[in-house]
């Protein structure tokens, strides 16, 4: 079994267009407590410890492990604008090498930044960075998984868009804060998969 110690990843910043993509510090709180006041990001990504926290301290529980998440092998990037580095969202290339070549993916935007590409720029610029080798400053990995409810359409636009095919369906995969359970889409992008850079 390898360590998580085996695991860390050295903390990165990355830049797509008008993004910068930067590891979470807890001076973020405020913003993640103001994104977690979406019921969509709660209800899909925001977590059963989150949804049962009160709501004062759900941004504090989000936001914990999302700042050691680099040395448990898992690269949590706040997504910010780059001119003002208002948090627009977040995404995530986690479990890096828990199976070998291979991490998982996951995002979300806030309200205010929907509706310009944000998620499926971001996820593109995250997977591009993680398929880079890391002689090359990157994760070396090979294949990228993430899923989403059916439920939740707007996240297979995302993932279509960054290049992620669609691979199959995931019987009652995804429990729902309210405790509902829904199909997930399986998307993944290889390394090898051209993809056209979403605008």
């Amino acid at each position: 079994m390898t360590s998580a110690s085996a695991r860390s990843l050295t903390p990165h910043e990355l830049t797509a267009g008008d993004l910068r993509l930067r590891p979470f510090a807890e001076s973020d709180e405020p913003a993640v407590a103001r994104a977690m006041e979406d019921p969509e990001i709660l209800r899909w990504a925001g977590g059963l410890a989150v949804n049962a926290a009160p709501v004062a301290d759900r941004a504090a529980i989000w936001l914990a492990p999302r700042l050691v998440s680099w040395q448990n092998g898992s690269a949590a990037l706040a997504v910010t604008d780059a001119a003002s580095d208002d948090l627009l969202g977040y995404v995530t290339i986690r479990d890096v090498h828990r199976v070998p070549g291979q991490a998982e993916a996951a995002y979300w935007v806030t309200p205010a930044a929907r509706g310009r590409a944000v998620a499926a720029r971001a996820l593109h610029a995250a997977a591009g960075w993680a398929f880079a080798v890391p002689a090359a400053g990157g994760l070396g990995v090979y294949r990228i998984s993430l899923d989403h409810s059916l439920a939740n359409p707007g996240s297979c636009r995302v993932a279509a868009r960054a290049g992620f095919r669609e691979e199959g369906l995931m019987r009652a995969f995804f429990l729902d804060p309210a405790g509902a359970r829904h199909d997930s889409h399986l998307h993944a992008r290889l390394a090898t998969d051209a993809v056209v850079p979403p605008a």
